[in-house]
């Protein structure tokens, strides 16, 4: 035999194995009964936005005046 057809064949025992060993894992996680609706990430869920500290003079949208009208440009 060729060494082309002796690496195909162990390439292809190589992933028969691999598929294997990947599905018995999966398999005993599934038997476990894991099977609760928690996203796993723990700690306290907060909804707030962050804060961020912007330096001076800087303005969010929304936290600048609403009742700004815009001065008018002479020409």
């Amino acid at each position: 035999m060729s060494s082309l057809v002796i690496d195909l064949i162990l390439c292809g025992l190589a992933y028969v194995i691999l598929i294997f060993v990947m599905a018995t894992m999966t398999n005993n996680s599934l038997r476990k009964g894991n099977s609760s609706e928690d996203d796993g990430d723990g700690g306290i869920e907060d909804i707030t936005p962050p804060k961020i500290d912007l330096p001076p003079g800087v303005e969010w949208p929304s936290d600048s005046p609403k009742s700004r009208i815009p001065e008018p440009v002479d020409f």
